[in-house]
């Protein structure tokens, strides 16, 4: 059926009034049949997509904005509690700040914050401690906007030019613009509507960016000479594989720009000499189904990481006048046990970034000497390499934190293993020492271990009264990352248990573990994450109906699924920008990302194997008369990753199917994209709304504010 046939049918439930506002919103069921592979689809609320469409999209606007009234009306008995939760969240944070500065050239860069203001200060001295000079000022460029968003900022080799690329209202598209740092001004001229990635060539002037297909893929790079008009900007490479991103970045020797093109399971990198801009792009290895690498440049040479004959990469050089597979030779070879993920390459050293064991670690190997292991003491961390601009420098930086500990920056000698902490985040009235981590293993259906990181305050109960939040992602390959928020210290400050599922899906446990949770094995992410939720629930953590669950994007699936699978095992649920309409996303190739994410989900139009096995877990296809746990669905209505209408959709299709005394709630924010917003107070308030959610929704006291005293201040 034509869309513009159904103009007469289409009526939302409208909140016109506090008693509307009140009644969950009900959007016409308007019938809809798709047959494919001999299966007919029934999507009744197929129009909520059409928000554009010159008549129908005030009827989803309306609906919409019915939905969000709906969902502050439902939770308006928690402001008071959100605006406590607020206040502790503002009080905790050290809120005139500055980062660690870090070298590169003749200056040191950082960014710093001011009290009040929502967003960084972008700054740079000369070294070895000149003057400030303010590169960006966020706040002044957002102009009260929530979701003013700086991508790349980066700076000419000569230091003179700084080419910065901003998203204004989470679209995802970027505008760069330059300022010429010695005269301290804007140029007169931006380039719009860039994926946001920008590289500089050796001269100082030539700078390559990338743009945007119609179905927001990075797909072309261009090359442009400051000052000149963009519109005769060169094209340097366009890809033609809708399946393939396109990115590119400047070596940390300034000697190469890099193209990479990836999918979700190949690649192939070219290259240009950085001192010749014009060089069309020179390859290093053609793609081969399959068959991924990575490039880091050192010397005379390329250091590569690649999965030909290890699952999970061995590292090789390769010459750079012949960089094919045929010239690589091996440096490290492939562990079945250790996962290689990143090689950063210095003039003396270089960094291999790898996973064991479910955890992240870092070693340095120098080129004529041992290799040395960063350690790290916890059992449940993140660690990474931070900002090393500095190609001939014989000192690393990395980050460190854990759930129960705030980042941490170091520096470390390469040669001497000598650490020197420069920064952890302050945390105003945080002690580490009230908290615990554990790194445990709940056992899937099929035996395998999963691992499970949990933390929480030392003296919440352990019998099974507690109230408890288990997140998970674990898609295209992403691992769990425990870090420290000092917004979750309001829920564990509370009593409330904190966990994070390492379900097959990520690449905890090395490759094997990602592929194992993909394609037709996808529902091992799910089965995972109920098998954590059930040792939380066996192990006397908590109990079914004070366990909340959350996760976003690819984990809003994951909630989604879940919550079909075993609406019995959670107390509430807390979707963010969830991808819960999967068989009719995947089944449509004119939305953004869907043909690219065919290696991760499989192509349901081509393959009936595909179509049944996504149906059979697909949260909106998948809901069915239950009690279901109180849910709050977001969502940014500028998502160009996962569109409203998918949490819409299944806001609907939840009520039909609810046989509880529960909730659904779909918060949708109007001048959002994929995410928290950009302004730290926004993000903060916002977070303050979902944990008021969790508190509310499990039965969660508020704690004496004698004892609490930072729930009385303000900002």
């Amino acid at each position: 059926m034509h869309d513009h046939a159904l103009l007469g049918l289409a009526a939302v439930s409208l909140a016109g009034s506090l008693t509307a506002a009140q009644t969950p919103p009900r959007a016409e069921k308007i019938p809809r049949q798709t047959t494919i592979h001999g299966v007919t689809l029934e999507d009744e609320y197929h129009w909520l997509r059409q928000r554009n469409d010159p008549v129908l999209g005030p009827k989803v606007m309306e609906h919409l904005r019915a939905e969000r009234a709906y969902s502050d009306a439902a939770t308006a008995h928690t402001s008071e509690r959100q605006q406590t939760l607020y206040n502790e969240m503002v009080a905790r944070v050290q809120q005139t700040d500055m980062s660690v500065p870090y070298r590169k050239g003749r200056w040191s860069y950082y960014s710093r914050n001011v009290e009040g203001k929502p967003y960084k200060v972008y700054c740079r001295k000369p070294l070895p401690d000149g003057p400030e000079q303010v590169i960006l000022d966020a706040n002044e460029a957002a102009a009260g906007q929530r979701n003013f968003r700086v991508g790349g900022t980066e700076i000419s080799p000569d230091g003179r030019v700084a080419a910065i690329a901003i998203d204004r209202d989470g679209s995802e598209k970027y505008e760069v613009r330059f300022r010429d740092l010695a005269a301290n001004a804007d140029l007169s001229y931006t380039i719009p509507e860039t994926a946001g990635e920008l590289a500089w060539a050796a001269d100082g002037r030539t700078v390559f960016y990338t743009t945007l297909d119609p179905m927001m893929r990075p797909y072309r790079v261009y090359r442009h000479s400051v000052g000149t008009d963009p519109a005769t900007d060169a094209l340097v490479y366009e890809e033609k594989d809708d399946q393939f991103f396109i990115s590119v970045e400047a070596t940390r020797s300034g000697r190469f720009v890099m193209i990479e093109l990836r999918s979700r399971d190949t690649s192939e990198w070219r290259f240009i000499p950085a001192s010749a801009p014009k060089t069309p792009p020179i390859m290093i290895e053609p793609r081969e189904k399959g068959h991924e690498y990575k490039v880091e440049h050192h010397d005379h040479r390329f250091l590569i990481l690649t999965n030909d004959g290890a699952k999970n990469f061995r590292l090789v050089e390769a010459p750079i006048e012949a960089p094919g597979r045929e010239t690589w030779r091996e440096i490290r070879a492939g562990r079945p046990d250790v996962l290689m993920e990143r090689v950063l390459a210095f003039r003396s050293h270089f960094v291999l970034a790898y996973r064991q064991n479910a955890m992240p670690r870092l070693s340095i190997t120098a080129f004529r000497g041992v290799t040395k292991e960063i350690e790290t003491s916890e059992p449940s961390y993140v660690i990474f390499p931070e900002m090393n601009e500095e190609y001939d420098t014989n000192v690393f930086r990395y980050a460190y934190t854990s759930p129960i500990t705030p980042s941490s920056v170091y520096d470390i000698h390469m040669d001497s293993g000598e650490k020197k902490l420069l920064k952890q985040q302050p945390v105003l009235g945080y002690d580490s020492s009230l908290y615990a981590v554990e790194f445990v293993s709940a056992v899937a259906t099929d035996g395998t271990p999963i691992p499970l990181t949990i933390w929480y305050k030392r003296d919440v109960p352990r019998d099974g009264t507690a109230a408890a939040l288990l997140e998970g992602y674990s898609a295209y390959g992403f691992s769990a990352m425990p870090t420290f928020s000092s917004a979750a210290v309001s829920l564990l400050d509370r009593g409330v248990i904190l966990a994070e599922a390492h379900s097959r899906g990520g690449s905890d446990m090395g490759r094997a573990w990602y592929e194992d949770g993909k394609l037709m094995k996808k529902r091992n992410t799910f089965t995972d994450f109920i098998a954590c939720a059930e040792y939380l629930i066996e192990k006397k953590y908590t109990n079914p109906s004070r366990l909340a669950i959350r996760g976003g994007s690819a984990g809003g699936l994951l909630m989604g699924a879940v919550t079909t699978m075993r609406p019995d095992l959670f107390g509430a649920v807390i979707a963010q920008v969830p991808f819960v309409d999967a068989l009719n996303t995947m089944l449509d190739p004119t939305l953004p990302l869907t043909i690219n994410e065919y290696d991760e989900w499989g192509n349901p139009t081509e393959s009936k194997q595909a179509f049944d096995y996504i149906r059979s877990y697909s949260p909106y296809d998948n809901t069915r008369p239950a009690r279901y746990p109180h849910v709050l669905l977001t969502s940014g209505i500028n998502d160009p990753r996962v569109s409203y209408f998918e949490p819409a959709k299944w806001a609907q299709r939840l009520r039909d199917n609810n046989q509880a005394d529960t909730q659904v709630l779909f918060k949708i924010e109007l001048d959002a994209g994929h995410g928290s917003f950009a302004d730290r107070y926004a993000a903060m308030k916002d977070e303050a709304f979902v944990q008021a959610f969790v508190l509310d929704r499990l039965g969660v006291a508020e704690p004496d504010p004698k004892t609490n005293p930072n729930a009385r201040k303000k900002r």
